[in-house]
């Protein structure tokens, strides 16, 4: 049953991928807002059928502590969840991400629509100077930036060594941080077609201010913030 559920939840995951990326194209032409609202749609359907099929909901904690102007949501990365919730939980984002994922059919163009902050990973320095200069204009159209410091999926209670990619965005812009955690991995791990019902728990902490700090410096408070905040989380299903 439960590799059942996997491939239905997997098939409607895929369907309506194709169905919202061409949905969004006809909106594309209409408006940039109208395309926005669409892609949007998407992430909506698979949160819903998670709690229709797996029984995965979700609380957060701290929306108070959300900003009103476009700033850095930086979060530890443990599952595919986030990349779907946190376009329920915040306003109109774009992702740091790795180039290479722009190619993936369907879903990568879908991802290019999204004016993602797309890096070549091999080349570090091309990278972090072209981090810094997508991630200033995303900004400045009004858009919010989600990096996950870790680079790759890490499972729950064993967090991996934050890049300092988003510090550098946040320093050089002035943008302020909102640092978050969360155990979507112990619901939905990673590398895993099952999933097991829950309820996942994210935690918003307050904002984090570049002003008058170094790179590195705030790197390190957002660091020991989301870690501090993780050690409240569950890392194992009951």
């Amino acid at each position: 049953m439960q590799y059942i559920r996997a491939l239905i939840y997997l098939f409607g995951q895929v369907a309506s991928a194709i169905i919202i990326f061409l949905a969004a194209l006809i909106g594309a032409g209409i408006s940039s807002n109208l395309k926005d609202r669409i892609i949007l749609q998407w992430a909506r359907f698979n949160i819903w059928t998670l709690a229709i099929i797996y029984g995965i909901t979700f609380h957060v904690q701290g929306k108070e502590n959300i900003p009103s102007e476009p700033s850095i949501i930086i979060s530890n990365h443990q599952s595919a969840w986030e990349t779907l919730a946190f376009q329920l939980i915040f306003p109109t984002q774009s992702f740091l991400l790795k180039r290479s994922l722009l190619k993936i059919p369907f879903l990568g163009w879908g991802l290019a629509m999204t004016r993602p902050v797309a890096i070549d990973r091999e080349h570090k320095v091309r990278a972090l100077d072209s981090l810094i200069k997508q991630g200033a204009e995303r900004l400045k159209e009004g858009r919010w930036l989600v990096v996950f410091p870790e680079g790759t999926r890490h499972s729950p209670g064993q967090p991996g060594k934050f890049q300092i990619g988003g510090a550098m965005i946040a320093a050089k812009t002035g943008a302020p941080v909102v640092p978050v955690a969360h155990n979507a991995g112990v619901f939905w791990p990673k590398n895993s077609l099952l999933k097991y019902s829950g309820k996942i728990d994210l935690i918003i902490g307050p904002p984090i201010h570049a002003e008058g700090k170094k790179t590195r410096k705030l790197s390190s408070e957002i660091e020991a913030t989301i870690i501090d905040n993780l050690s409240q989380l569950p890392t194992a299903r009951d």
